[in-house]
This record gives C-alpha cells, structure tokens and sequence, in this order.
C-alpha cells in the first residue's frame, strides 16, 4: 500500500452508490486489504461502503483484485500507510466489534488524504482502532494463559498417532481462534489436543491444526464431567475421534503443517538447536557471557513450573555498568506481557521514588529474583501468587549472572523475597528495612519494601508510608551519588 501523503482528496462516488463488500470470514484479512486497494482504486468513500462477513444474511459479494482495481483506474494514486498500520489492522479486525472494518477502511482513506494524521496519536480513529488492538491482544493472552487440557480416556485402538486425547473449553472474546492456534501447536507439539469454544475450535493430532465449528457453552460438558461426556462432545465437533492428515490435508489447504517429532534419536539430535557459548542449552551449562546472552537463554529456562504458564521470561534492564542495582521479586501481569521489569503500577511508584532522588533510571540496573510470572486465575484475570522457596531457588543462578555481569557497587532488596535470594537467608523486611547489610562477597544490601507493599496500603496511610520508603531509599541515593563522584 503506497500513496502521496500530499495528495488532494479525491472525488468521492455519488450518495446513490453504496457499495457492499462481502468477507470470506470475520477474520479474512487477505480479503480484507484486496478490497481496500479496490475501493481506493474505484475512489470509494468510507461513507459509501457496507462491510459484511460471508455469514451475514444480507449484502452482495463484491470481488476485486488490486491487480484488476489498478489496471480499471490507472490513474488513482497508489495506497501508502505507514508501517504500523498493518499490523494495527491485523489485530484490531480480530475485535469483535462490528464497525471494525469501517473504522479500518476510514483511518486507511484518511492517512491517504490527511498529511497530519500519521503524526497525531491524539486522533479519535487512531485512538480507537488501538484500543481495540490492545483488547485483542489482552485477549490471545488470557487464551494462552488460561486453557488448561483435561486427558481424556479412550476406547482401546482410537487415537490417531496413539498419544492421548487433551480436551480443553475456552470462551474468548473476539475473534482469536485462529490467530491463537500456532501458540498451542508449538507449546504442546507433542500431544493430542482440542480446545472447543462457541464460534470456532481447534484440534491438533501432532502433525496438523484442523479447525472445526465452534460448540454452545451449554453444549460443552462441566469441568467434572466424565471423559465419555468429554469424548462425545470432542467427537460431535470434528466428526470423529481421529483426524486424518491425509484428508485434512486435502480438504483443508490452509492448515498449518509441522514436522512430527522424530523417533530416530540420532535424527533428533541432528535437528536439535545446538548450544552455543552464549546461549547454553541448559542452564547448567556454560553461562551467558553477555546480559543480551543471559536474557536470551532465560526464555528457554524451564527448571521450575512458573515458566510453563508465563508469556515469556523477563530479565533486568538498564547500564550494563550500574552501580547501583534494584532487585525485586517477579514480574507481574503487566511486565509478563510486555517483557520489561517493573513498568506497571509498582514499577510506576519506583520510578516516580527514582525520580525525587534524582537518580536517572537508565544509570541503574532493575530486575527481578524469579524470572517468570506466577499467578492464579481468578476468572479471566490473572493475580499474583509469591513463588515458593524451591522456585526462586530455581532462578537464583541467572541472579547471581547478572549481579557478576553488571558488577554493582551495592545492591537494593525491593521486599523479602529479594532480600533472601541476595543475602541466602531469611530476612525480616519490617526489622532490617533502611538497613545496609553485607553479602558473603563483600557486596552491600540495602533492604526495603517492595512498591507493591505501598500499594496494599489504606488510602489515609499511603502518604506517610511513602515517606517511609522514600527515607530507605535515601540511603541507596547516597551511595549512587557518592560513587559518581569518584
């Protein structure tokens, strides 16, 4: 999509000519950007177009190649948008709203006609279309966070490659289905899945995504149902217990193929990734010479159940050179899916704290004792459970890397579970907060409250509570200041 961001609007068609446009799906973004460059080429205006999904009732098909849109209309100027908006319109169509599209087709007229716009986050359309963006993506997440698989038993002999049957129900709230699957094929390659919901469901047979009608909530049997209840509603969505790659191969052009993993161990060890001295296959292996290295090989660090249900690891940021490093618990819900620590609402406390002591954020260093989110589902959010002992104890070897690759004059232990991973023992917050201690290796540690703590407080109590921690942290500005004076 290209266009003259200085062009003049062009005419747009006479009031009588509504133009309706027809979709293969709710989510045919192909079909979608076809009839985008259509439209533009033709110079049809936003107002003059009826947006329609292929299960709509009502509206005519309207069919047009950009290569067939050019060539009719050689003389409209080609499409340009700048580079997030694909990628903003590709999440965004996944909403459910059903003024997706206009909205869509209007902010793409738009950017064609109005140079400011590209530079203006203010404008209501942008603001829209991102806002439905972000629920979308909110949305992926709760499914890949939240499904969880029931093992169903079956009959001897079923089964199409004699793994057995996962079943699983999920109610997302915009059209993710399709968008979701490749996460759960490459999380669980391994087994026999389905995950059912109403408008759309997935199977996975350890070679090929199939997908299925979607199945009513009450058609979907209880979380204590018997398997056979199970089985017989897996069955009455894809039409059989087994899925036959063969013909889904056949019938279904689309589907997302991968290589089964391979039984042949030498095969296995020839396709599996090799380690390299950055990036140890395990993390008992050779350590990450580097924090770009240590955050990478945290992503595949699996030594304690945590990392399973987390987005992703998140690892410190900030001078590779500090001397001065902040250390907090684990990431929350917002650092989980951003993958940044301390940027929700306690991350915004430190900084405004970092700020009032003058000490810029960039020139510290800021991480976390346990590496992944730990939660527990309570409908659709997600709240913060404090990893046990055993879990951060997983995670204490990546600590102690990047305490020796940052190589901090001092230490600050955002909470207890900071203070225990620092110091290798128990320490008691409220007693020793405001305090230096000593690590084994000479290190001093400052202990104080996690943010978080601050934000549990009583409205009438939060002001005189901040002072207090802004008192602790005094003690870590001294030492920042004074070290940057040498």
């Amino acid at each position: 999509m290209t266009a003259d961001a200085s062009a003049s609007p062009p005419a747009t068609s006479p009031p009588s000519d509504v133009r309706t446009v027809r979709l293969a799906s709710a989510v045919d973004f192909a079909g979608f950007r076809c009839a985008c460059r259509a439209l533009w080429a033709e110079q049809v205006a936003p107002e003059r177009v009826v947006w329609r999904c292929a299960d709509d009732s009502e509206g005519d098909l309207f069919e047009a190649s950009s290569e067939g849109a050019a060539a009719a209309t050689p003389q409209a100027p080609p499409v340009r948008v700048p580079p997030a908006f694909v990628p903003l319109a590709e999440s965004a169509m996944l909403h459910r709203d059903a003024e997706r599209f206009a909205l869509l087709y209007r902010l793409l007229w738009r950017l064609q006609v109005e140079p400011g716009l590209r530079g203006d986050p203010l404008d209501l359309d942008w603001q829209r279309a991102d806002a439905m963006s972000q629920e979308v993506r909110r949305d992926l997440h709760a499914m890949q966070s939240s499904v969880r698989f029931r093992p169903i038993a079956e009959p001897d002999g079923e089964g199409a490659i004699g793994a057995p049957l996962h079943v699983a129900w999920f109610d997302p709230e915009h059209h993710i289905v399709e968008a979701a699957a490749p996460f759960f094929a490459r999380r669980f390659g391994a087994m026999r899945w389905a995950i059912l919901t109403p408008e759309r469901s997935i199977g996975w047979d350890g070679v090929a995504l199939a997908f299925a009608p979607g199945l009513r909530r009450d058609e979907t049997p209880a979380t204590d149902d018997a398997d056979s209840v199970w089985l017989a509603s897996y069955r009455s969505t894809f039409g059989s217990a087994r899925v036959k790659v063969q013909t889904l191969a056949r019938e279904m052009p689309s589907v997302a193929m991968a290589a089964r993993p391979s039984t042949d161990p030498k095969r296995r060890a020839a396709t599996a990734p090799q380690p390299t001295p950055d990036h140890p296959a395990t993390p008992g292996g050779e350590q990450p010479r580097s924090l770009p290295a240590l955050n990478a090989a945290l992503q595949d660090c699996r030594e304690c159940p945590i990392g399973e249900h987390a987005t992703q690891a998140v690892g410190g940021e900030g001078s590779r050179h500090a001397r001065l490093m902040f250390v907090g618990e684990q990431p929350g819900d917002q650092e989980d899916l951003q993958g940044r620590p301390f940027v929700g609402p306690a991350g915004q406390l430190l900084a405004r704290a970092l700020e009032e002591l003058a000490i810029p954020r960039r020139e510290v260093y800021i991480t976390n004792a346990v590496k992944h989110f730990k939660f527990e589902l309570r409908g659709k959010r997600r709240i913060h459970k404090t990893p046990a002992q055993q879990e951060a104890a997983a995670c204490l070897h990546w600590l102690e890397r990047e305490i020796e690759l940052v190589d901090p004059g001092a230490l600050v232990a955002l909470g207890a579970t900071a203070a225990r991973q620092l110091m290798g023992t128990t320490i008691s917050v409220l007693r020793e907060r405001g305090r230096w201690l000593v690590r084994s290796d000479g290190r001093r540690v400052l202990i104080t409250l996690h943010p978080s703590a601050l934000l549990r407080v009583e409205p009438e109590d939060k002001a005189a509570a901040y002072a207090a921690w802004l008192a602790d942290l005094h003690h870590a500005a001294e030492h920042f200041s004074t070290s940057a004076s040498k």
